[in-house]
C-alpha cells in the first residue's frame, strides 16, 4: 500500500498536471490532422505516378500541385500551433507549482541537514516544462499513428506491410535497449554532478579562508577528484545513448532504402506500380518517425520522469500549509512553557524544560556559554523551528495558529548571522517589499540607530549592497538587520548575539534601540553572549547546556556570582562590570 504522504504528493503533482489538459486535448486533435496530412505527400507520389505520368495530363499535375501546396501549408501552420499549445501547457503546469516549489523549498531550508543540500525542486519543474514544451511530447502523440500507417502499407501489399512490422520491431528493440542501457549510466552522472557542485559551492562560499590558509591546491584536487567521476559517467552515458540514437538513425535511413528495393520487386514482377513503390517507402518513413524520435528524445523523457518523481516525494514530506484564521494583531504578551526544542528532521532535544513569560514593555535577557541554546531557543520562540514538548503562545494563541505572514509581521527577529538580500538598503530594510512607505523605511532605521550610517553610504538609502551585502562590513550588515528587524514596529522583538559585530556606537545604538522600544510596550528578548546587551534588561534566564540554570530578576541573578567553587564566574563579572 502506497504511503499515505506519497500518496498526497502525487496527487498535487497530477493535479498541477492535468490543470493543462484542455491544452493536452488541444494538442492531441492538432496531431491527428497533422498526422492525417502526413500522408499527403505518399498519395501526391502515388498520383503522379500511376496517373500524370501515365496520361501525360499537365492539368491534372498543376490541380495536384496546387492542392499538396495548400495541404501542405495547412499541416505547417498546425504543426506550429501545436509547439505553441505544448509549450502553453508547459508553462501553465510550471506556473501552478512555482509558488509552492519555492515555498516547500524554503521550508526544507529551514532544516540543517536539507539546508546543505542543493535545492533540485525548482530544477525539476523547469526539466517537467522543458519536456512539455520541446518536441518530445510529439512522439507520444505521434506513435498511435504507426499501426495506422502500418495498415494502410497492407493495403498497398501486404509483402510491404510484413516488412514495415518487422522494422516497427526491429526499432522498438533498439528504444528497449536504449532506456535499459542508458538508465543506470544517466543516474550516476547526474549523482556525480551534483556531488561536485556541491564541493565546488561549499569552496566558494569559503574563498577567503581557502585561499587565505593555502588550501587551493587541496580543494582543486579533491574538487577535479569528483568531477572527474562525473565526466566518466557522463561519457559512458554519452556513449551509449549516442551509439543507439545513431543505429536508430541510421537503421531508419536503411530500411526505407530496403522497403524500395521490395517496392521495386514487386513493381518489376508487375505486382505494384511504381508510385505504389515509392508511397509505401515514404508512409514506412512515417510509420517508424516516432520511435526514432522517441529515442532522439529519451534522455529529455527519462529526466523529466525522475523530476517528476523527485517532485512527489519532495510535495510528500513538505505538506501544503492550510489557510489560518487571521487573529487580531497582540499586544506583546509571550508565554514559552516548558518548551523542548530539537532540530527539524531529529529527535534528540538541544534545548528542554524551559519556561519563561515576556509581558509588554519588558526586556528578558538569555545568557549563557556558547552551545548552551540560545540560538536554537530564539528560532523556536519565531517560529522557524517547532518544539517538541510544551508551548510558546503569542496573546495566548500558539505559533502554529497564525498564517505565515502574519506572524512574521508580528515579529522582528535579528539572527546571529545576519543575511542581506540583493539589492538597495531601502528594499533590506523594507523585508524585500515593493513598495514600502519611506517614512516607515526610515523610522525603522533611527530607531536602530542607523540613519546617519546610512547616509554616509554612496547612495545613502538606494544604495546596492550585493549579494548577501558583500559590500558592507560586518558591522553595517548588523545594523541594516537591526532597523529591518524594527521595521514595521512588530510587537515581539527577538535578537539573538545582536552585539556581535558592533563596535561602541553600535552598541550603544542597539541599547538605546531596546529602551525605544520596551517604552512604546514592546517585548524584547535578548540572546547574549556578551554581557552589555544585558544592561537594560529587566530580567535574566541563565542556560547551560539546554537547560534553565536561574531565572528572575537581572540584579538578583546578577548577585549570584558565585560558582560551584565558590568563586565568580567570568560571565557575571563581565555583566556586573558592564553595569557600573
Amino acid at each position: 500500500m502506497m504511503n499515505p504522504a506519497l500518496k498526497r504528493g502525487r496527487q498535487e503533482f497530477r493535479a498541477a498536471f492535468w490543470s493543462a489538459k484542455g491544452l493536452f486535448v488541444v494538442a492531441a486533435v492538432m496531431s491527428f490532422f497533422v498526422n492525417l496530412l502526413m500522408l499527403t505527400g505518399p498519395l501526391f507520389m502515388l498520383q503522379v505516378y500511376d496517373r500524370v505520368l501515365a496520361s501525360g495530363s499537365i492539368p491534372t499535375l498543376q490541380a495536384l500541385f496546387l492542392l499538396v501546396a495548400g495541404l501542405f501549408l495547412v499541416m505547417g501552420l498546425l504543426d506550429f500551433l501545436r509547439g505553441r499549445v505544448l509549450a502553453n501547457a508547459g508553462a501553465r503546469f510550471q506556473a501552478m507549482l512555482d509558488g509552492r516549489a519555492f515555498e516547500a523549498t524554503m521550508q526544507t531550508a529551514l532544516v540543517p541537514e536539507e539546508r546543505a543540500k542543493p535545492a533540485t525542486a525548482m530544477r525539476d519543474l523547469e526539466s517537467i516544462q522543458q519536456f512539455l514544451s520541446g518536441p518530445a511530447p510529439y512522439a507520444f502523440f505521434d506513435a498511435p499513428w504507426t499501426p495506422i500507417y502500418i495498415a494502410v502499407i497492407f493495403v498497398l501489399h501486404p509483402w510491404l506491410g510484413w516488412f514495415a512490422i518487422g522494422a516497427a520491431i526491429l526499432l522498438f528493440t533498439i528504444a528497449f535497449l536504449n532506456q535499459v542501457m542508458t538508465l543506470k549510466p544517466e543516474m550516476e552522472s547526474r549523482q556525480a554532478n551534483a556531488a561536485a557542485e556541491k564541493y565546488s559551492e561549499s569552496v566558494r562560499r569559503e574563498a577567503e579562508a581557502v585561499r587565505a590558509l593555502g588550501m587551493i591546491d587541496t580543494a582543486k584536487a579533491q574538487w577535479g577528484k569528483q568531477r572527474g567521476e562525473a565526466l566518466v559517467a557522463q561519457m559512458v552515458h554519452s556513449g551509449r545513448a549516442g551509439f543507439f540514437q545513431a543505429m536508430s538513425k541510421s537503421l531508419r535511413l536503411f530500411l526505407q532504402s530496403a522497403i524500395l528495393a521490395v517496392g521495386a520487386l514487386l513493381a518489376v514482377r508487375n505486382e505494384i506500380s511504381p508510385g505504389v513503390m515509392i508511397a509505401g517507402s515514404i508512409m514506412m518513413g512515417r510509420a517508424l518517425a516516432p520511435i526514432d524520435q522517441a529515442i532522439s528524445q529519451w534522455r529529455i523523457f527519462i529526466r523529466a520522469r525522475q523530476a517528476s518523481k523527485s517532485l512527489e516525494q519532495f510535495f510528500a514530506t513538505v505538506p501544503v500549509s492550510q489557510p489560518k484564521t487571521a487573529l487580531p494583531d497582540p499586544v506583546a504578551r509571550l508565554t514559552v512553557t516548558n518548551v523542548a526544542v530539537a532540530p527539524p528532521g531529529t529527535r534528540l532535544p538541544i534545548v528542554r524544560g524551559i519556561t519563561f513569560d515576556v509581558k509588554p514593555g519588558e526586556a528578558i535577557g538569555v545568557i549563557g556559554p556558547s552551545a548552551s541554546g540560545k540560538s536554537t531557543l530564539a528560532r523556536a520562540i519565531v517560529g522557524i523551528w517547532p518544539v517538541m514538548a510544551g508551548e510558546v503562545r503569542l496573546d495566548g494563541a500558539t505559533l502554529d495558529q497564525w498564517s505565515g505572514a502574519d506572524f512574521g509581521r508580528l515579529i522582528g527577529y535579528l539572527p546571529q548571522d545576519v543575511g542581506l538580500f540583493n539589492g538597495t538598503v531601502a528594499r533590506n530594510v523594507a523585508r524585500l517589499q515593493e513598495n514600502a512607505d519611506e517614512r516607515a523605511i526610515v523610522l525603522a532605521a533611527e530607531r536602530a540607530g542607523a540613519h546617519e550610517m546610512i547616509l554616509r553610504l554612496p547612495n545613502g538609502y538606494d544604495t546596492e549592497i550585493g549579494e548577501g551585502g558583500t559590500q558592507l562590513s560586518g558591522g553595517q550588515r548588523q545594523r541594516i538587520g537591526l532597523a529591518r528587524c524594527l521595521f514595521g514596529d512588530p510587537p515581539l522583538l527577538v535578537f539573538d548575539e545582536p552585539n556581535a559585530n558592533l563596535d561602541a556606537e553600535g552598541e550603544q545604538s542597539l541599547i538605546h534601540a531596546i529602551r525605544q522600544a520596551k517604552e512604546r510596550a514592546r517585548a524584547v528578548i535578548v540572546m547574549a553572549h556578551r554581557p552589555s546587551a544585558i544592561a537594560v534588561c529587566d530580567r535574566l534566564l541563565v542556560m547551560r547546556d539546554g537547560t534553565p540554570v536561574a531565572f528572575g530578576p537581572r540584579d538578583e541573578i546578577l548577585q549570584k556570582t558565585t560558582s560551584s567553587h565558590g568563586q565568580v564566574t567570568e560571565l557575571n563579572r563581565s555583566a556586573a562590570g558592564s553595569l557600573t
